[in-house]
């Protein structure tokens, strides 16, 4: 069975966006560019619902810095308000049910999956027990009044064991975990 990773951008109150502000928040740098295209999993399946579909194929389609490495990659798009064909190369449409779906091509996959954004896609993931990998890249901003797309509201509770850190351009912080989903609080 391949495993599965999910992959965040996020500022440090946990938003996926901010109204008004830049992809990357105007921050992407040299290095975490660098990382993106030389990365292991560069050229794993990903996997996204339609809001993040509209919005990275637009940034595609805009030639927006980092993200036409992303053009040759198959991705997997779940979703019942789009329709066929998506522009963006590599697309493929699914109207199953996402947890069936994963499971089945975590089975059926030649390389493992990953993420991009979608969180209510990856919060149903996480319940069900499929993810295997949880990275996340803190931007070193604070968009509470601008902010959109709140990451972790929703989430059941989760440890989070570190098994990777690093640092992009002297300010983006990457952290890999290994997810372990809680039924509440750990006892004392």
């Amino acid at each position: 069975m391949q495993n599965l990773t999910i992959d965040f951008i996020c500022s440090l109150d946990g938003y996926g966006a901010a109204e008004g502000w830049p992809g990357l928040w105007g921050m992407g740098g040299p290095e975490y560019f660098e990382w993106l295209g030389s990365a292991p999993d560069k050229d794993y399946p990903i996997l996204m619902g339609a809001t993040t579909y509209r919005l990275m194929s637009a940034f595609a389609a805009g030639g927006e810095e980092g993200v036409g490495v992303l053009d040759a990659i198959p991705k997997y798009v779940f979703s019942s308000t789009l329709d066929e064909p998506l522009a963006w190369a590599n697309s493929t449409l699914v109207r199953d049910d996402a947890v069936d779906y994963v499971r089945r091509l975590k089975e059926e996959s030649d390389s493992p999956l990953r993420t991009l954004g979608s969180i209510a896609l990856c919060r149903a993931l996480l319940n069900a027990g499929l993810v295997d990998r949880y990275r996340v890249v803190l931007f070193p901003v604070i968009t509470g009044a601008t902010g959109q797309d709140r990451i972790f509201d929703g989430y059941p509770d989760v440890r989070l064991d570190l098994v990777e850190s690093r640092t992009f351009d002297g300010r983006l912080q990457l952290l890999e975990y290994v997810p372990t989903v809680l039924d509440g609080p750990p006892g004392v």
